[in-house]
């Protein structure tokens, strides 16, 4: 069977791990071209590259910190010079630095804002004049991944919060921009899942959010990934602006 997703390249930022790895590993079952990105950790983004393949999938790897603004212009200035348009753009790479706020350092809000939400400006910004001005054919796909903790907030995590609430207005404000040419902006909102991220809870915690989750058990990340990989098919084409949140009624 003919594969009508080769020519389509997705970047798909922390693909070395988690929800990240789970999304590139889906969209290279696809048939997508997978750039997989990664900051510090080269060996779990082999792993992923690795997954990909092992699938009969296809794509690469590359390197850059999605906080700071100057090394994304290098990097992705020079993929959409080789590329061209991409047809699909997953902003996922995050980090989280939970405390209370009275005892939250400058640091520590920093570093989450700039990680998180300041990503969606460096990423996207550097790839979007050729996705939207594209002539013979229009269209594409942009999915930020908030949390329900910039739906609803979250304790401990005000920095975490305010940086995937801002993804979300970011996101609806860009898709409003956009649906004119085709281009989706949507995000996904997960809740928790199963990942080293929510392995560092606590037991005493951790047992109090499962009995605020109606199904009862964390997420897994090819759960997210499904959502994700929906999404950037020809059959999203008319979802955009949505904030679709995976949490299990949490």
């Amino acid at each position: 069977m003919e594969n009508q997703n080769a020519d389509k390249k997705v970047l798909v930022t922390g693909a070395s791990g988690g929800i990240g790895r789970a999304i590139a590993v889906e969209a290279g079952k696809a048939g997508y071209y997978v750039i997989c990105h990664y900051n510090g950790n080269k060996a779990n983004a082999e792993e992923t590259f690795a997954q990909i393949k092992a699938n009969g999938g296809s794509g690469e790897i590359i390197q850059f910190d999605v906080s700071n603004r100057e090394d994304c212009k290098a990097k992705l200035s020079e993929m959409a010079k080789n590329y061209g348009a991409l047809w699909g753009i997953v902003n996922n790479a995050g980090v989280t630095r939970d405390n209370a706020f009275v005892a939250m350092s400058g640091e520590d809000w920093d570093k989450v804002i700039h990680t998180n939400l300041d990503s969606f400006y460096n990423v996207i910004n550097p790839l979007l004049m050729p996705m939207a001005s594209r002539k013979n054919k229009r269209g594409g796909r942009i999915i930020t991944v908030s949390s329900v903790s910039g739906v609803d907030g979250n304790r401990g995590q005000t920095n975490y919060s305010a940086s995937k609430a801002g993804i979300i207005g970011a996101t609806k404000a860009l898709a409003v921009e956009l649906a004119g040419r085709g281009i989706t902006c949507n995000a996904i909102a997960p809740g928790v899942i199963d990942t080293d991220m929510t392995k560092a809870i606590i037991p005493e915690a951790y047992e109090m959010i499962m009995k605020a989750i109606p199904m009862g058990r964390a997420g897994k990340p090819e759960e997210i990934a499904a959502a994700v990989v929906f999404l950037l098919s020809e059959g999203a084409a008319y979802i955009t602006r949505q904030v679709i949140e995976i949490d299990g009624g949490m």
